[in-house]
């Protein structure tokens, strides 16, 4: 798959709520970022078992329903793009809305995601889940 195409599968695992499917476009070796991350959540995640592992229970958590915006920057690299989404959901444990902007940046290789580096607001995604002990508990913190 070319980078763009991978792009496109990723939005559409997210969509069907199929994060097995999602982590699976990772390299073995694939890194997965947080630079804004709070204090007790990952940082960085490497390798595709960690990032199934950090996917595995995302969906107890957040009820994707629609990507309402998406616009794919090429960079001069072929193997690179910035991605700006808008995601629309429910926060399953509060019932609140979950609308969330993000900027990744990904890096594909062979078909497969070697880097992706995730910018969101964990402000709001912690009033969504209910609290930041709730956004670190989605994250592997709870378990």
């Amino acid at each position: 798959m070319t980078t763009l195409e991978v792009v496109d599968r990723a939005m559409d695992l997210l969509l069907a709520h199929d994060m097995a499917g999602f982590a699976g476009l990772w390299a073995v070796d694939g890194t997965i970022e947080f630079p804004f991350a709070p204090a007790g959540y990952p940082q960085r995640l490497e390798g595709r078992a960690a990032v199934a592992e950090y996917l595995r229970d995302y969906t107890d958590h957040v009820d994707l329903r629609a990507i309402t915006s998406r616009t794919v920057h090429q960079t001069v690299d072929p193997d690179v793009v910035v991605v700006e989404f808008e995601v629309d959901g429910t926060a399953v444990r509060t019932g609140r809305p979950y609308r969330m902007r993000y900027i990744s940046v990904i890096t594909v290789r062979d078909g497969e995601i070697t880097g992706y580096r995730d910018y969101w607001s964990p402000v709001a995604a912690a009033e969504a889940l209910g609290g930041v002990e709730d956004l670190t508990a989605f994250a592997g913190g709870g378990r």
